[in-house]
């Protein structure tokens, strides 16, 4: 895992999350922009999947709990397909504060996924 990448999926999740949040306090109900965020963060978490599958063959293996990382990683990945989906089907204010909560949480399961992959000793 290369950590640019691992920032950057970070970055991109809190700012969704922030932005999901807000517009969700605000009463706003989901829109396109901030379902779109969130869809974002998916693209990026598939992109670390591969990255994931691919780097042991190329010399990187990880260093941590390999159960541990790819739990956290199929629940990065369906954590907001389940939040979009809801917010999709339900479109409320909260739906959209669900949104930006799920996103947050992934931020949070992205670094220790970075954590397990490149610092500890297993």
């Amino acid at each position: 895992m290369i950590l640019w990448f691992t920032l950057a999926q970070i970055v991109v999740a809190v700012v969704a999350g922030a932005f999901c949040v807000v517009a969700g306090l605000a009463g706003r109900r989901p829109s396109d922009w901030s379902v779109g965020a969130v869809a974002l963060v998916e693209a990026l978490l598939v992109a670390q999947v591969v990255t994931a599958i691919i780097a042991p063959l190329v010399g990187n293996p990880p260093t941590g709990d390999l159960l541990e990382f790819w739990v956290y990683l199929v629940s990065a990945v369906l954590l907001p397909i389940g939040a979009v989906l809801w917010a999709l089907m339900e479109r409320s204010r909260w739906s959209t504060v669900i949104l930006g909560v799920a996103a947050l949480a992934i931020a949070i399961m992205v670094w220790r996924m970075h954590v397990i992959w490149t610092v500890q000793i297993a």
